[in-house]
């Protein structure tokens, strides 16, 4: 096991393949919407890179089946049911306790204006944001708590979580694979060892929008959340 040498592991998709694998990958992508604490983590580059390892991955777990693709599906269809869980987690607890965070104070993990990021983006795309929310990073941790907490219905909410997952999953981890076997044939270019290029480049692909919308965009008003009776959406 690779020892934990800085901070910066925790965003490098690598250490958590080489120290937890497949079943460490499951719960990373189940913690950060079911458990509330995984938005720090890496999300997209850890499936596009475990895609490229995807029959690592399911050899040293269970026996590689002799299919690249076989094996590469299986570890999407598991990173989707993990993402389904996680998220049915946070729509629950949403129905349930959800205005209590909007009265809780700020921690290193738990920041309030997420949760009103998170509303603002679910009440400007209605049930389509369950389905786009996946792609986007902390939007993603905090939208099922917020269809909870507006009671949106649970079979709807279960029907866009179930595409959300299954797109967001296999996109990603299909890409991974066969963008590097692509790649390898094509060019000689081995994209193990582009892994840190690769994982700059998601990572500016899904925050640069939130970026350019927050030095260049309308600036949000949350102020009308705060004396908001979050209470009264799940009566």
């Amino acid at each position: 096991m690779e020892d934990f040498n800085s901070w910066k592991d925790l965003l490098n998709p690598e250490f958590y393949i080489n120290n937890g694998g497949f079943w460490l990958i499951l719960f990373i992508v189940f913690a950060e919407t079911g458990l509330f604490i995984g938005f720090f983590l890496p999300g997209d580059s850890l499936l596009f890179v475990s895609g490229i390892y995807a029959v690592k991955i399911i050899s040293e777990t269970f026996g590689s089946t002799g299919s690249d693709f076989l094996d590469t599906t299986i570890l999407a269809s598991a990173v989707a049911l993990a993402a389904i869980i996680g998220n049915e987690i946070g729509y629950y607890f949403g129905r349930k306790t959800g205005p209590a965070l909007y009265k809780k104070q700020d921690t290193m993990l738990f920041k309030k204006k997420h949760l009103y990021q998170a509303h603002e983006f679910f009440e400007k795309n209605g049930a389509l944001a369950i389905i786009m929310a996946r792609f986007l990073p902390v939007v993603r941790t905090f939208t099922p708590i917020i269809a909870g907490i507006v009671k949106m219905d649970k079979k709807e909410f279960l029907r866009d979580n179930i595409i959300g997952a299954v797109l967001w999953s296999f996109l990603l981890i299909f890409a991974g694979h066969y963008l590097d076997k692509l790649f390898m044939d094509q060019f000689g270019i081995d994209l193990k060892k582009k892994l840190e290029l690769i994982i700059i480049v998601i990572v500016l692909i899904t925050t640069v929008p939130v970026i350019v919308k927050f030095l260049f965009g309308k600036k949000e008003d949350f102020s009308k959340y705060e004396n908001h009776d979050f209470d009264e959406d799940i009566k």
